[in-house]
C-alpha cells in the first residue's frame, strides 16, 4: 500500500497515477460482448440458453427452466431464519423510507398571459435490473434497484441473475419477494443485458437496466445505452476515510472501514487521508494487523498494492482539495464535528458522518441507496433513486392571448435562423 504526502514535489503526478482507471477498455472483450450481442438480437431465446449453458454451466435445457415464479420467490423467502427474516425486512423498510422522500410530482403554473407550462412526472413502464449471482451474491443489490423502480411507479420490474451451475443463493430470491420483483430469470452477463435490451420470446424488453455486474455487464450495458437508458458504467468500489488525528480516533475501526472495500475485488480502492503522520502510522498498522485474520485477505491484500494509498495532507484545507480531486464513491468524514466541513465537499457518491457511520451500514440498511458513482463520475453524477425510474414530459398550454404574444417572439427568431416554416406556424397564430 503506498504512501503519498501532499508536500513532495511529483504529490499530483502520484495521485493521478493512483486514480488512473478505465472501467472497459479492453478491445478484445469488447469485440466479444458485441458478438453476444448480436446473437442475442439475432436468435433470441436460442442463443440466450445457449449462451448462459456456455458461460454459467447451467443445466436448463429450455427457457422456462431458466424463468422463476412469484411461488419460487415466496418459498426462498420461507426457507430463511427469523434473524436473517428480520433483517432483511428492517432494510427493505428503511430504504423505501428514504426513496419516497425522493418521490416527484407533475407540476404546474399560469403566467401572466393566461399560459399553462408545466412538466409530467411519469414512470418507466418496464425496468431490467442485474443482480451478480452465485452463491456469493447481494440481496442488498436487489432491494436498492428494486425498490426506488417500486416507489417511482414503475409498471413491471423484471430481474436478472445468474445462476453458475443452476445455483442461486436463496437471499437473492428473498430480497427479490420483499421488493415486489415481477419477474425472475436465472441468467447473466452480456447475454442478459441484450435480452433485456431487445427482448427476447420469452424476456420481455426494458426501458432502462440498472445494476452492478463484472466487466462483461459494464460492456454490454455501454453497448446497448441509447436503445435503452442505464444508470451507469459501474467501476470497483471505493472508499475514502479522512480524519485528522484526533485522540479519539480509532485506528483498527478506520482500518477495518478501509478493508471493508479492498474485500471487494483486487481493483478495489481504499484510501486513508489524514492531517497526522502518527495516525498515518497506526492506521497502516492496523491494517496488517486486521488482514491477519480477514477470510478474504488475499483479495484485500492485493487490492492494496493495486489501487490503495496512505495519504498525508498538510492540512484541512488540503484535505479538503484531496477528497473533491479524488471524488470517491464513498467518503468517511470520520471526525467529532464533520459538519464543519461537509458543506466544503463537492464531489462524492455518499457522505459518512462521524465516527459511528461507518461506509458499511450504508451498503447494507441505512437506507439511502448504494449504487454510488465511481471513477471520479461523483463530479457529475447522482446515486441511484427514484428520479432514475420516473421521466419528465413538459407541459405547453398556450391561451389565445399568450400565443398571440409568443408567436411574434418566435416568428422574429425563426427569421433570424432562417426556418421559413417555423416562423410561418408562429405567424398563423399572431394574426
Amino acid at each position: 500500500m503506498r504512501t503519498l504526502n501532499s508536500i513532495d514535489a511529483n504529490f499530483d503526478k502520484q495521485l493521478a497515477e493512483l486514480l488512473a482507471f478505465e472501467t472497459v477498455n479492453d478491445k478484445h472483450l469488447l469485440v466479444t460482448v458485441d458478438d453476444i450481442i448480436a446473437q442475442v438480437r439475432s436468435m433470441g431465446d436460442e442463443a440466450v440458453l445457449a449462451l448462459t449453458q456456455k458461460f454459467d454451466a447451467h443445466p436448463a435445457t429450455s427457457m422456462q427452466q431458466l424463468a422463476l415464479t412469484a411461488e419460487d420467490l415466496k418459498a426462498a423467502y420461507e426457507t430463511l431464519g427469523a434473524k436473517v427474516k428480520s433483517a432483511l425486512a428492517i432494510a427493505a423498510e428503511r430504504i423505501t423510507s428514504f426513496h419516497q422522500h425522493q418521490a416527484q410530482s407533475s407540476w404546474d403554473y399560469t403566467d401572466e398571459l393566461g399560459n399553462r407550462l408545466g412538466q409530467k412526472v411519469t414512470p418507466l413502464d418496464r425496468v431490467g435490473i442485474y443482480v451478480p449471482g452465485g452463491l456469493a451474491s447481494y440481496p442488498s443489490s436487489v432491494l436498492m434497484n428494486a425498490i426506488p423502480a417500486k416507489v417511482a411507479g414503475v409498471g413491471e420490474v423484471i430481474m436478472v441473475v445468474p445462476a453458475p451451475k443452476g445455483e442461486l443463493n436463496p437471499l437473492v430470491l428473498a430480497a427479490a419477494y420483499l421488493s415486489g420483483v415481477d419477474k425472475v430469470f436465472t441468467i447473466g452477463g452480456a447475454q442478459a443485458v441484450a435480452a433485456l435490451a431487445y427482448g427476447t420470446q420469452t424476456i420481455p424488453q426494458v426501458d432502462k437496466i440498472t445494476g452492478p455486474g463484472n466487466k462483461y455487464v459494464a460492456a454490454a450495458k455501454r453497448a446497448v445505452f441509447g436503445q435503452v437508458g442505464i444508470d451507469m458504467i459501474a467501476g470497483p468500489s471505493e472508499v475514502l476515510v479522512y480524519a485528522e488525528g484526533e485522540a479519539s480516533d480509532n485506528a483498527e475501526w478506520l482500518a477495518m472501514d478501509l478493508l471493508s472495500q479492498a474485500e471487494h475485488d483486487t481493483v478495489a480502492q481504499a484510501i486513508f487521508v489524514t492531517t497526522s503522520p502518527e495516525q498515518l502510522r497506526e492506521v497502516e498498522q492496523a491494517i496488517e494487523k486486521a488482514l491477519e485474520l480477514l477470510p478474504k485477505a488475499d483479495i484485500a491484500r492485493e487490492a492494496l498494492h493495486n489501487r490503495g494509498a496512505l495519504i498525508l495532507v498538510k492540512d484541512r484545507a488540503q484535505g479538503i482539495e484531496v477528497i473533491n480531486r479524488i471524488a470517491p464513491e464513498h467518503l468517511e468524514l470520520s471526525l467529532d464535528n464533520p459538519d464543519e466541513l461537509v458543506n466544503d465537499i463537492r464531489h462524492a457518491g455518499a457522505i459518512f458522518m462521524g465516527r459511528h457511520t461507518p461506509e458499511a451500514i450504508g451498503d447494507y440498511c441505512a437506507g439511502p441507496n448504494h449504487v454510488l458513482p465511481t471513477s471520479g463520475t461523483a463530479r457529475f453524477s447522482s446515486p441511484l433513486g427514484v428520479y432514475d425510474f420516473q421521466k419528465k414530459s413538459s407541459i405547453i398550454y398556450c391561451s389565445v392571448e399568450g400565443s398571440k404574444f409568443l408567436a411574434k417572439v418566435a416568428d422574429t427568431l425563426a427569421m433570424q435562423e432562417n426556418l421559413e416554416a417555423h416562423a410561418r406556424s408562429a405567424r398563423f397564430r399572431s394574426e
